[in-house]
């Protein structure tokens, strides 16, 4: 019997795995997997959140006004050149869709986003995986990958699963090496746990240059995982092409307004951003003086620790061992990774716990 078959290209797509928050009989652990705000939401995000319990009977505003225009407010952008989706998941899909089709080649580094693959198996594209420099981005690598195929290039900075970081002069080299029909995607999630002064230079880029492509997300810093909002900058002739494949009302009224005022809680993201830089510096002390186990921890600007197992204790059993005492990470597989752990950055009390069961661990495995 003939039944409806998928395009050969989705069904080599590895669907996205997200982090665990249960044990496999279902017990609630502390999610350490999916690098969320410890602190949660700021106070007047949750208020302006709850004043739109009137409205559910009403469509959004697709055009995303209040939004682009605060956004634009803080940076100093021009809002109309603001796109919005539904997490900055959204506006990565968005990119391939509209700038890369079958044939043409995506390329992304090596332990990079797994969305990055996903959006360009998604329309077909090619994936080209740059190899890595000791876990981090390689400029050279990427533009020694470069083709006549070529359409779009993705770098998340602080880079994700990894924590790494390339410098303001590594992205204008990247930038400047690359053809002028191919577009430079900086995936800028992390961005907020900076150190103060540190800047790739991403939005100045996508301000003048005509092919790059700056993404933001409200999940992390902000505390907003839950209601998806993300948002983008690049040229007005980049921009109109996304719209014209984005998903209507793809952001809530709720969401909007509850973005609009957790951009405005500075204070709040301070004391995220002090909470995380503390807790970081600590963790990656803890876990280099379990160096002699063969332990070490790849140096993070984001807010996770990405921590490598290459001794008696292996990934796979810090992973079932931790989850065991109440602490869910991120183990990587899928993603190359099998022996990495991705460990958000927690609660006080999160961190000293979680950091006292692996030195257990460690232990147990002499």
């Amino acid at each position: 019997m003939l039944a409806p078959a998928p395009k050969p290209w989705i069904m080599d797509i590895a669907p996205y795995v997200p982090g665990r928050s249960t044990t496999d009989d279902g017990r609630k652990v502390a999610k350490l997997s999916s690098n969320e705000n410890p602190l949660g939401t700021s106070a007047e995000a949750r208020e302006a959140f709850r004043s739109a319990a009137d409205s559910l009977d009403r469509y959004p505003d697709a055009s995303g006004a209040v939004v682009r225009e605060a956004i634009a407010a803080k940076y100093g952008l021009d809002p109309m050149r603001v796109i919005y989706g539904n997490g900055s998941d959204e506006i990565l899909h968005l990119a391939a869709g509209a700038f890369a089709g079958p044939g043409d080649e995506v390329i992304f580094v090596r332990y990079g986003f797994a969305v990055y693959e996903i959006a360009a198996r998604r329309v077909g594209a090619v994936p080209v995986v740059a190899p890595d420099k000791d876990y981090a981005t390689d400029v050279d690598a990427i533009l020694a990958a470069v083709t006549e195929r070529t359409r779009v290039v993705y770098i998340a900075n602080p880079n994700n699963p990894t924590g790494t970081y390339a410098p303001r002069e590594e992205i204008a080299r990247l930038h400047a090496g690359l053809p002028g029909n191919v577009l430079l995607v900086l995936d800028h999630a992390y961005a907020e746990y900076l150190d103060d002064g540190a800047d790739d230079g991403g939005l100045e880029l996508a301000k003048f240059a005509p092919n790059v492509l700056v993404t933001r997300t409200f999940s992390k810093i902000y505390g907003l995982a839950a209601e998806r909002i993300g948002w983008g900058y690049a040229s007005a002739e980049i921009v109109t092409a996304m719209h014209r494949i984005r998903l209507p009302f793809n952001m809530t009224i709720a969401g909007q307004r509850a973005a609009v005022a957790a951009l405005h809680d500075e204070a709040f993201v301070a004391h995220s951003k002090a909470h995380n830089a503390k807790w970081r510096a600590w963790f990656a002390e803890q876990v280099a003086s379990l160096g002699n186990a063969g332990i070490r921890a790849v140096p993070s600007k984001a807010n996770f620790l990405l921590v490598l197992f290459e001794g008696r204790l292996t990934a796979e059993q810090a992973y079932k061992g931790l989850m065991d005492t109440g602490y869910a990470t991120r183990w990587l597989p899928g993603q190359q990774l099998p022996h990495g752990l991705r460990i958000s950055i927690g609660t006080d009390e999160q961190m000293l716990g979680m950091t006292a069961a692996l030195r257990r661990l460690v232990e147990q495995a002499g």
